[in-house]
């Protein structure tokens, strides 16, 4: 495998971050007000439900849409605090 490639293929950041620019960014701005108004209250509601310190919550939920903004490869991929569960 080329080497140059090999950091691309476990940072996708890299190859789509050259191409990102002031619309998107300003698009995604947008989405993240209207997504943080849903998740701070659902995200403080999971962590006292769990018996946990509200603002556990809220590092709960930011984390993996950071990290997931560094090593994740889809785009519509909707990461978050979420009442998902087995049925």
């Amino acid at each position: 495998m080329n080497t140059l490639k090999l950091p691309r293929r476990y940072l996708p950041i890299l190859d789509w971050g050259a191409q990102y620019n002031g619309k998107l960014f300003t698009s995604d701005l947008i989405v993240a007000g209207i997504v943080m108004v849903m998740m701070i209250p659902q995200s403080l509601a999971y962590a006292l439900l769990a018996g946990l310190p509200p603002e556990i919550g809220l590092y709960a939920s930011m984390a993996p849409l950071i990290l997931y903004a560094i090593f994740g490869a889809s785009r519509t991929l909707a990461v978050g605090p979420v009442a998902g569960g087995a049925s």
